[in-house]
């Protein structure tokens, strides 16, 4: 062991910390957590209709006069990371005041669209307070963000591991992997089925045409599949999820990182996430709920695939996992949720936590996505992990 961690130590010295460099996985956690801020202030997305008042016309309303703690506090944390993340993006370009005062007021003006939008939804009540919280959030968070910006950007010996464990164009990838064990707070049908983008698209097309339609079990059953299909559609979205997430992972490793270490990290990050997820939003008797026949078979079925394929070159990693978010992407959207989770849904009250609920849908259908996005990303062909 004490010689381990001398030549560990050996490999941190030898791969030095950038000092003032920009950070790329930061501009890139920026983008997302900002769609999330967006997908969460006009969640769910339906009913949009013309009040006939100025969007802005919230303004020069007086504050509300029934607010909760909750709310205050919900409004101000949502927006520090905005803020925060937005300081360390413009690294090093700009730097203390400056920076601070631009990612406030990048803060604000999103809020400030975005509250302008809710008077489109009538789920949604916007408000001069949600404003003022937001704003409050995102000058807390760029405070604080200049605060651990040198400890991070300049001084931080995790950028040396990271260049020692992961390959060049890990910042994106590694942005994408830790998105994935939050996208299992959202519940799913399946374990790890993530990408329903019919079922949104179903419930648009539902409302554009005043009649329910669902896109995905008609295309289930012109493929002549019938309920007999529904286990082994769960058991291949499952080991076709899990497969691709982790190979997402293991593709950008280098020979020096531990990759079983690291996989089985992600492995119990999601499962905790989801264990955890289903005991608060349903019940903590249902803590276990996602963990049905079909799922334990595709858990297996997946560490048999990541058995052989964990051993592989990383251009045939990153292939296997696209194939194998393929083949779940396709899955998921035209197979239909089986009767057990359709009624543990129905219990399902977001209540307060139509924000929170809304930014964990949009990780859970989007996550595949920003998974392709970065696996068929063209410079992985010019700098494979070694």
């Amino acid at each position: 062991m004490p010689a381990l961690k001398t030549r560990h130590s050996a490999d941190l010295k030898t791969v030095a910390p950038v000092i003032g460099k920009a950070s790329a996985s930061l501009r890139v956690a920026l983008v997302f957590y900002s769609l999330l801020v967006v997908y969460a202030s006009c969640y769910p997305f339906s009913g949009w209709h013309d009040s006939g008042l100025m969007p802005w016309s919230y303004l020069t309303e007086s504050l509300p006069r029934y607010w909760t703690g909750f709310d205050i506090t919900v409004n101000v944390i949502g927006y520090i990371p905005t803020g925060l993340l937005a300081v360390l993006a413009l690294y090093p370009h700009l730097r203390s005041a400056p920076a601070i005062v631009v990612a406030s007021v990048c803060g604000i003006l999103l809020a400030l669209v975005l509250e302008s939008v809710q008077s489109f939804l009538p789920s949604r009540v916007p408000s001069n307070l949600d404003l003022i919280t937001n704003a409050i959030g995102s000058l807390i968070g760029a405070a604080l963000g200049e605060l651990v910006r040198r400890p991070i950007l300049e001084q931080s010996q995790l950028r040396a591991l990271r260049r020692l464990w992961f390959s060049e164009q890990a910042s994106r990838g590694l942005i994408v992997i830790a998105l994935w064990p939050l996208a299992q707070i959202f519940p799913q049908p399946y374990l790890f089925g993530h990408g329903q983008v019919l079922g949104v698209f179903s419930g648009w097309l539902s409302e554009l045409i005043e009649s329910p339609i669902d896109v995905g079990q008609w295309l289930w059953s012109q493929a002549g599949a019938g309920i007999e299909h529904y286990l082994p559609a769960e058991v291949i979205i499952t080991a076709c999820c899990m497969t691709g997430a982790i190979l997402t992972l293991l593709c950008q490793t280098r020979q020096t990182a531990p990759k079983t270490m690291l996989a089985l990290l992600l492995m119990i990050a999601a499962i905790t996430v989801k264990t955890l997820a289903h005991a608060i939003l349903f019940d903590p008797d249902d803590a276990f709920g996602w963990f049905t026949p079909g799922a334990a078979s595709g858990l297996i079925m997946g560490l048999v695939m990541l058995g052989g394929l964990s051993f592989a070159p990383a251009i045939a990693q990153r292939r296997a996992a696209i194939f194998s978010l393929g083949v779940s992407l396709v899955l998921i959207n035209i197979a239909p949720a089986n009767p057990y989770f359709v009624s543990t849904l129905q219990v399902w009250v977001q209540g307060k936590f139509l924000n929170f609920n809304g930014a964990a849908h949009f990780l859970s259908v989007a996550w595949p996505l920003f998974a392709l996005w970065f696996l068929t990303h063209k410079t992985h062909d010019y700098n494979e992990p070694t």
